[in-house]
């Protein structure tokens, strides 16, 4: 399955950057797929006629930019997002790995979930903020910022308002990880091979398949978070939401009571579109910062290709490359002086 695997020739805080910058990049590039998606969750009136129309609706209503309503928040919590789900996967890791430090495929697969679990608990009151800008009419707008969003929803609606919808980020684990690991299996057989000996064409095309099956799966309980985070007394129209609920069992009730049951995957088409620019985009960017990265420990010749320089050992990590370099030098240095001396 494809995924952003640690290279040891890259210190943490180079790995860490260069999935921000891949994830920043996918992200803002994706943007726009993204606002429809979350409109047509919440049911505003832009989503009335479809992606085309959700489009048109509102670039006519707010202009271009509107497009991009949410980035930066989206942008922002990404390294926050990174480093907390990377702490608590190594966490969860240790926990499943046996005393010889194997660890199974559905062991990793439920690591990483909990991890994502974990992560978007500590930074979901961004993921609320990012909906609240998304679905206010960005020319007469409720918010002006990040901060301002998250202090007036704090003081005018309660801290508890910031983490509305949180059990559904839980309970939406289960069916995606389940899923996870379902691909993971069925892509193995379709393919004859363990993921080991892939290409990484097969790589990729595995991280998209297994992503938009397991986003699918998911996207009823993404649906009613949606709603629930956008749903306000005080903002214009109850934040646009299309049903009146109280609570998330009613939120369901409500949706396919009136809506119908399909409703709850509003958006998916907007979702999908967005898997395969969204995971080539940011491959494509992590392997370009990574080059540079190498280039710079001095693994590489240059970062435009991946041709080793030469009497490197590639085993090394970044730090022992350095302190051999060092060594080197000095013993350079330190049979050269007697021939000076003489």
């Amino acid at each position: 399955m494809a995924s952003l695997k640690r290279d040891t020739r890259l210190t943490p805080w180079q790995s860490t950057l260069c999935g921000g910058v891949a994830g920043v990049v996918s992200r803002t590039v994706t943007a726009p797929l993204d606002v429809v998606k979350v409109l047509s969750q919440v049911g505003t009136f832009h989503s009335k006629q479809g992606i085309g129309g959700t489009f048109q609706l509102l670039c006519k209503a707010e202009g271009v930019r509107a497009l991009w309503k949410g980035n930066l928040t989206a942008c922002v919590r990404l390294f926050p997002y990174s480093a907390v789900q990377l702490a608590a996967y190594r966490r969860f890791t240790s926990l499943f790995m046996d005393d010889l430090g194997r660890i199974s495929k559905w062991q990793a697969i439920v690591s990483g979930g909990l991890a994502g679990v974990v992560a978007a608990a500590v930074i979901y009151p961004t993921d609320v903020v990012k909906t609240r800008l998304i679905v206010q009419n960005s020319l007469e707008p409720t918010y002006r910022g990040i901060l301002h969003a998250l202090c007036s929803i704090y003081y005018q609606e309660g801290f508890r308002s910031l983490y509305r919808g949180i059990s559904l980020s839980v309970l939406g684990a289960i069916p995606f990880s389940a899923s996870l690991f379902f691909m993971d299996i069925s892509l193995d057989r379709i393919w004859q091979e363990s993921g080991v000996h892939l290409s990484p064409l097969q790589h990729f095309a595995n991280g998209c398949l297994a992503a938009a099956v397991a986003q699918t799966m998911s996207f009823p309980f993404e649906t009613v978070k949606r709603k629930m985070q956008a749903q306000s007394q005080l903002l214009p129209h109850c934040g646009g939401v299309d049903v009146h609920f109280n609570g998330m069992v009613d939120c369901f009730r409500q949706i396919v009571k009136t809506k119908g049951v399909l409703s709850l995957w509003n958006g998916l088409t907007a979702n999908l579109l967005k898997v395969v620019p969204y995971f080539g985009l940011m491959f494509s960017t992590y392997e370009c910062c990574k080059r540079f990265c190498l280039y710079q420990n001095g693994y590489i010749i240059s970062p435009l290709g991946y041709q080793l320089t030469p009497g490197v050992d590639q085993s090394l990590r970044p730090q022992e490359l350095q302190e051999l370099r060092k060594f080197l030098r000095a013993k350079d240095f330190a049979a050269r002086k007697p021939s000076l001396k003489s």
